[in-house]
This record gives structure tokens, C-alpha cells and sequence, in this order.
């Protein structure tokens, strides 16, 4: 009886202890059940909601501006720490073939929009509800944020109750309809592959023989003129020796050369060379160290911060060093290492050379792996007060009474896809592991939903019990089902796109990390994650701003 009146007295009843007791219980509840799987299938991360708000029905409770203010920041890390891992790719995408994925994916977003809103037209559910069955068929919980808050601000926060509300019943509804809409995608479609072109920026291994007389005594420099395209020459094989090419190499015939380029620029440069071989140089087991006595080819870390944001040509590696840099790793990425390249923390270099160069440039670049280890938290909490002051500004839009705003969601996650794309030019180092990158969404994600579902609890009984959240879950099924199946016939019959490129942008589209991990289970394949995170930033950003306007549209 004394531990228990010690418990009440001591530490309950010290708001800011009970706050963070009952928030980290539900988080450590939630995600050890979402650890569970049924048949391949798993709740994840999502249990911390369904945990919070068991936990807000039985009569738990926290003083409520520190339920709010613990809400807000955990939505506040996670949207910015997400946008800051996608930014690079993100901006990418748009440069370099992304934009029949980010098109088809906004049409799956606006249709499921209109369709979530034709039950307020006909007048078979309130806003607050349409937008919590928008937002749960979709599994987008920053959607929700923002279209809470925009509620809050226009007098209507019993709106935003019964927006969570909806969001709860119709949830895992969106999680598992996605999956099945994709089962039916494939049995439909039959899976039928459909070649496609490489449209990302990753780097293309060939060596091609010189047999095209029109090169025969022309410049690697004077090559790159004649708009051979973009490439890096690695080695030139000439007269049974290896030669380590510059810019005034000049081609001789029967030269064999290796060069690293874009896949969609194969077919231009076996013209201009006049022949490609058949060796593999893509396979990961190749050993470069093997292919001549004389040349090494070394992996540098980038780890000194002068060099972050400054171009690979700038640096004159060849000249100082007398090396290649043939290829830059990023993010799993290969890039080619073209001269206006520019560098990031973190970046990995192939360096081509003679082992003493090879040591120098290391010296020179850093080659620490454990400064990597080392968090910068200058970028992230800066970043997340520039992204706030973002997400306040107001926007103005024609024909519209009252401004929008960006909100806790969509400031953030801007900010942070900027910084992320952007930052090294301003000699900002972006780069934190990917650990430490999942560590700080998880811990954010957890706290917003477990307070998420604190704050909806005490009403989700009531609710379930009604008739009306039986429509709630059959309306949500069609709108993460109808969607998703309509679009898969879109990209993979009109934009001829395979089966894997097609379920990775859906499950971008529809911010499903639940369907991508079935679908990289059961067709494992690295396109489907490219276009997953080639989409989701932008359907994030898209659906954030949406149920902004919707909410302003409907009460203005």
C-alpha cells in the first residue's frame, strides 16, 4: 500500500513524470506488439496508436497541454528527419526521369481525394469524418495533423475529434487494402513484365572496343565534345598494358575502354565507340586490384567538412594526384563522377591510381568512418525552427477568404527536402547514418502517435459502438482499394511500367511502409524502394497542403 500511495502521490502526481511514464509505456507496448506477424503481415509502428488509445478508453490520462506539446514536437522530428533522408533523392527525381512516377502518383492521390469527398457532398458523413477516413485509408497521420490544426484554427476542434476518431476505425483498413489491392493487381494483370529504360541518376559500368574510325586520334576531352554524351573514362587497355586515361588521352583503334555513364547513355556511346564487350562490370564481386599491378582502386570516405558542397572538379585530383575517380557512392547510390558533381559528407569515392596517390587523396578527403558516427545536431535543430517558421507563413490562394499554411506537417518536411538537396552547397552537413536516421523518426513517430491515441481514447468506445463506423470502414476499404488498383492499370498498360516500379510508387502514394515491406518480401527487387521514396515526399507534401484546403474550402 505504501509503494502504491508513493506511486500516486510522489511520482503521478508529478504532471511532467506521468506524462512521460504513460507516453513511453504505450510507445514500449505498442511496438513490441508491432513486432508481431500474421501471415507475413504486421501493424508495425501503428500499434503505438491502437496501444494509446486502449490506453485513453480505460481511463489513463496526461494534463492535456502536455499530451498537445509532446504531440506536436514527435510529429515536428519525424516529418523533418524524413524529409532531410529523401531530400537528395527527392529532388533528383524531378531532374532525372521521376516525373511519370510523380505524375502518376498525384493522379492517385487527387482521385482518392474526390472520392473521400463525395460522401460530404451527398451529406452521408461530416468533414472532420471524410478527412479521417481520407487520411486512415492512406495511413497518412501528417495529413491528419495538418487538417486537425486547420479545424482547430476555424473553430471547429470537435471536427478534429471525430477526424482522429475515423482515422482509428479506418487505419488498418488502409494498411492491409493496399496489400490486397496489389494481390489483385497481379492476379488481374497477370504480372506481366514490361521492359523499361533505367531513368535514375545511378551509375552504368561497360568497356567498349574503339573501332569507329571517326575517334581515331581524338581526345578523351575532344570526345566528350563531339556529344558522346557523359561519361567517365576508368582505363584504357592498349597494346596488352593499362593506362589510366586524362582528359588528352587520345583514342587509338582497337583501344579497349572502360567508362562509367548513365544506362540510357549505352546505346549512344556503342556508336560513338564502335563496339561493347560482354563483360559484366556491374556484378559486386569484381576485383578491381586484379585487373592491373600497377593500379589500385581505393574506397575514400569524404569525411572532412571543407570538402562538403564543393564540386568533385574543383578539387583537381587528377592533376595534384595523378588518380580517376571513377564512381561516388551516396545513400546506396551510384552516381557517375562527373566534374560539377557536388560532394557531401559522407560520400563514399572510387579512386582510381598508384597506391601512394590513393593514400594521399585519402588524406586529403578524410577517411575517417568514425566521424560519420558523430550526430549533427546543428542541421537538425535548425532545421526544424526554420521549418516552423515555414509552416506559419501564410499563403495566399486566389479566390480564397483565408491564407493557407503548411502547418507543423508540411513546414518541417519541406525544410527538411531542402536541406537535404541543398544543404552541401551551403557547406551544411546533412549527413546522419542510417541509424541514427531511424532512431530519431522512430522516437518521433512513436511519441505522436501514442499521445494521438491518449487524446482520442476516452471517445473511441462511444464511436466504435455506432452504426455509422461499419460505413466508416467500408467507405475507407474503397478508398485505399479503387485507387490503387485503377492506377496500377494506369502505370503498368499506359506508362508500360513493371509490376515492382508500379507496387513501389503506389506504396509511396499511398505512405505505406506496411505494403512496401510485403511487397519486398514476396518480389524482392530494388526498383520498388527507388520508387517508393522517388514518390512519397511529394504525395506527403501533396495530401498535407490538400486536406488544408479541403478544411478551408468547406468552412470559408
Amino acid at each position: 500500500m505504501e509503494l502504491i500511495h508513493w506511486l500516486d502521490t510522489v511520482l503521478l502526481g508529478i504532471p511532467a513524470i506521468k506524462a512521460v511514464m504513460l507516453i513511453s509505456l504505450v510507445c514500449a507496448v505498442g511496438l513490441a506488439l508491432g513486432k508481431l506477424h500474421f501471415r507475413g503481415v504486421s501493424l508495425g509502428v501503428a500499434f503505438v496508436f491502437f496501444v494509446g488509445i486502449l490506453a485513453g478508453s480505460l481511463g489513463l490520462e496526461i494534463d492535456h497541454d502536455m499530451l498537445i506539446y509532446a504531440e506536436d514536437f514527435g510529429l515536428i522530428i519525424f516529418v523533418y528527419v524524413l524529409g532531410l533522408q529523401v531530400g537528395p533523392g527527392f529532388v533528383s527525381a524531378f531532374r532525372h526521369g521521376g516525373s511519370s512516377l510523380s505524375l502518376i502518383s498525384l493522379g492517385l492521390v487527387l482521385f482518392g481525394t474526390l472520392l473521400a469527398l463525395v460522401p460530404i457532398w451527398t451529406g452521408g458523413l461530416t468533414l472532420g469524418e471524410s478527412m479521417g477516413i481520407l487520411c486512415g485509408a492512406t495511413t497518412n497521420t501528417p495529413a491528419l495533423a495538418a487538417a486537425q490544426q486547420e479545424l482547430t484554427q476555424l473553430g471547429r476542434p470537435a471536427e478534429g475529434i471525430s477526424a482522429a476518431l475515423s482515422l482509428a476505425v479506418t487505419y488498418p483498413v488502409g494498411m492491409v487494402g493496399v496489400i490486397f489491392a496489389l494481390i489483385a493487381v497481379k492476379v488481374w494483370l497477370r504480372h506481366k513484365s514490361v521492359d523499361e529504360t533505367r531513368e535514375d541518376d545511378e551509375a552504368f559500368i561497360a568497356s567498349f572496343e574503339v573501332t569507329n574510325p571517326a575517334v581515331f586520334g581524338k581526345s578523351l576531352k575532344e570526345a566528350a565534345e563531339l556529344g558522346s554524351g557523359n561519361f567517365v573514362a576508368s582505363r584504357i587497355w592498349r597494346a596488352g598494358k593499362v593506362l589510366l586515361p586524362t582528359a588528352d588521352t587520345t583514342l587509338q583503334e582497337d583501344d579497349r575502354i572502360l567508362v562509367i555513364t548513365h544506362p540510357k547513355q549505352m546505346k549512344a556511346l556503342t556508336y560513338f565507340f564502335g563496339k561493347r564487350d560482354n563483360t559484366d562490370w556491374n556484378k559486386s564481386d569484381i576485383d578491381w586490384n586484379a585487373l592491373d599491378a600497377h593500379l589500385v582502386s581505393e574506397r575514400i570516405l569524404i569525411t572532412r567538412k571543407e570538402v562538403n558542397g564543393r564540386h568533385l572538379g574543383a578539387l583537381h585530383l587528377r592533376q595534384r594526384f595523378g588518380v580517376n575517380v571513377s564512381r561516388v557512392k551516396r545513400s546506396g547510390i551510384q552516381l557517375v563522377a562527373t566534374p560539377d558533381l557536388i560532394l557531401r559528407f559522407g560520400d563514399r569515392l572510387t579512386v582510381v591510381g598508384d597506391a601512394e596517390s590513393c593514400k594521399k587523396v585519402a588524406q586529403e578527403l578524410g577517411n575517417a568512418s568514425g566521424a560519420l558516427e558523430e550526430p549533427n545536431m546543428i542541421t537538425i535543430f535548425l532545421g526544424m525552427v526554420l521549418g516552423l517558421v515555414v509552416g506559419y507563413l501564410p499563403i495566399a490562394i486566389p479566390g480564397m477568404s483565408d491564407p493557407i499554411r503548411l502547418g507543423l506537417a508540411g513546414g518541417p518536411i519541406v525544410v527538411g527536402i531542402l536541406i537535404g538537396a541543398y544543404g552541401p552547397r551551403f557547406h551544411m552537413v546533412t549527413y546522419v547514418t542510417t541509424s541514427a536516421n531511424r532512431l530519431i523518426r522512430s522516437l518521433g513517430l512513436s511519441t505522436y502517435l501514442a499521445c494521438l491515441g491518449l487524446d482520442a481514447g476516452p471517445q473511441f468506445v462511444e464511436t466504435v459502438m455506432r452504426p455509422a463506423a461499419l460505413g466508416w470502414v467500408g467507405y475507407g476499404l474503397l478508398v485505399a482499394f479503387v485507387p490503387v488498383v485503377l492506377f496500377a492499370w494506369v502505370s503498368m498498360r499506359l506508362f508500360r511500367k513493371p509490376f515492382s516500379t508500379t507496387a513501389g510508387m503506389l506504396c509511396g502514394a499511398m505512405a505505406n511502409p506496411i505494403a512496401l515491406e510485403y511487397v519486398n518480401e514476396s518480389y524482392p527487387d530494388e526498383k520498388t524502394s527507388i520508387a517508393y521514396t522517388t514518390v512519397y515526399p511529394l504525395c506527403m507534401f501533396a495530401r498535407v497542403i490538400i486536406v488544408q484546403l479541403i478544411v478551408i474550402f468547406f468552412l470559408s
